[in-house]
């Protein structure tokens, strides 16, 4: 864990330092080609291959898919209690969705002219769904839900089986309540080149979505014109904001949810101005710690990937925060709304000492994929925005094209552009 002091010598250059933390990593971005070249080249055939060798197990391609016995089955092992979590989350989830909805519209600007947008939803998407370390149920909630609300037809969730051939059966219940039509064994790599390019027996999708871990990240980054994405979504993260009223044990609680992931890549920021937080934060931190059963990957990530700034104000907190652009930033002060709105870049932000980031991960309603590692300087989370085609619409009279007519022959010379000219100029003929 590292404690960086605005009256540090140097602070500013360790800071810039700290910014500049890797985001791709050499060696997975190439495992990560190789086993999207084997998929491509060779489809089903590496696809077996590659599920045996990085989860254990062997199905055939006509076993990839779930079948409708295994959804029926998995429904019954859900205790009654988590099919009751997990509508209620999708009905949250899905009510947030709706209101982000996007709606066809015109206007008329000019005399003769109408303009709008057409927004129609894609036909098929993938989306993944981790399952490494936990089988991430609410990922199922805050995708899918997304992309039946919009009304894409065809949604495929791809998510590692269990060493039995099985997915979880809490993961295949939040599918049929989130609106899934096909669920696919596979994981990893090869599952997102599957996803892209098609096999002889997965027909590509036109966008992927959703979470993964950092070979997952980099599969997605390099499918990328193949098919859609949504964004860069890797390891998670969490930076917290807090002035001299924080609770620390509040503080240590939420940076050790995002820490406790498991790929021991995370990284949890608190960012104070109260000197005497730092120390009452990590204390806070060893006691939790030592409480939680994945101790192992918790500790990877708190001796590799803490970090403890101490600021002068919440103008410099506000203004490192947004420098980091963090996945999840909490803020905890006197008047969050007031540092909130100093924040220019953050995945999702939650204000408030009763607003842990948890809340966001399963219930609140947006959806918790989100841009990691800076990325969310120039990517915005999941929404519902990402399942829609958007196709402006145009139309002129003859009198609009004839007035507007001779700037678009100034602008075809200017380009040397014949045609283009002669394209309008052609109509005006009598």
């Amino acid at each position: 864990m590292r404690v960086i002091r605005h009256n540090d010598t140097g602070f500013a250059s360790t800071l810039a330092a700290l910014l500049k933390r890797a985001r791709f990593d050499p060696a997975v971005e190439q495992a990560a080609a190789d086993i999207l070249a084997a998929v491509r080249q060779r489809g089903d055939a590496a696809v077996v291959e590659l599920l045996h060798r990085f989860d254990g197990v062997t199905l055939t391609p006509a076993e990839f898919a779930v079948t409708p016995a295994e959804f029926a089955a998995a429904a019954r092992q859900v205790a009654p209690a988590d099919r009751q979590t997990i509508r209620a989350a999708h009905r949250q989830i899905a009510d947030f969705a709706r209101r982000q909805k996007r709606r066809d519209w015109s206007c008329r600007p000019r005399p003769g002219v109408t303009l709008g947008e057409r927004f129609t939803p894609l036909d098929r998407v993938g989306v993944y769904v981790p399952g490494g370390t936990a089988p991430l149920v609410s990922t199922v909630l805050h995708t899918t839900t997304l992309a039946k609300v919009a009304g894409v037809r065809e949604i495929v969730i791809v998510t590692p089986p269990r060493t039995a051939g099985a997915v979880h059966p809490a993961v295949l219940y939040a599918a049929q309540v989130a609106g899934a039509t096909q669920v696919l064994k596979l994981g990893g790599v090869y599952a997102v080149g599957a996803l892209a390019y098609g096999t002889e027996s997965i027909r590509p999708v036109e966008k992927i979505v959703g979470p993964g871990n950092a070979y997952v990240t980099a599969a997605k980054r390099q499918v990328y014109g193949d098919v859609a994405l949504d964004l860069v979504a890797g390891p998670s993260e969490i930076l917290i904001i807090a002035d001299d009223t924080a609770n620390p044990r509040f503080i240590a609680a939420d940076m050790l949810s995002q820490a406790e992931h498991g790929s021991g890549r995370e990284q949890v920021y608190l960012i104070t101005t109260h000197e005497p937080l730092v120390a009452a934060v990590q204390a806070e931190l060893a006691r939790q710690a030592a409480q939680l059963p994945r101790q192992a990957c918790v500790q990877t990530v708190l001796d590799h990937g803490a970090f403890m700034i101490v600021v002068p104000d919440l103008a410099e907190a506000a203004a490192v925060a947004s420098a980091i652009a963090p996945e999840h930033l909490e803020i905890m002060t006197r008047a969050p709304r007031r540092v909130a709105a100093r924040i220019t870049a953050a995945g999702a932000i939650f204000l408030g000492p009763w607003t842990p980031e948890p809340v966001g991960d399963f219930v609140a309603g947006p959806s918790h994929v989100l841009p990691t590692a800076g990325a969310g300087r120039f990517f915005s989370g999941l929404t519902l925005e990402h399942f829609y085609r958007r196709m402006s619409m145009v139309e002129y009279s003859r009198a609009a094209l004839e007035r507007e007519a001779p700037w678009v022959a100034g602008f075809a010379a200017m380009e040397g552009l014949a045609a283009h000219g002669a394209s309008a100029a052609c109509r005006m003929l009598r």
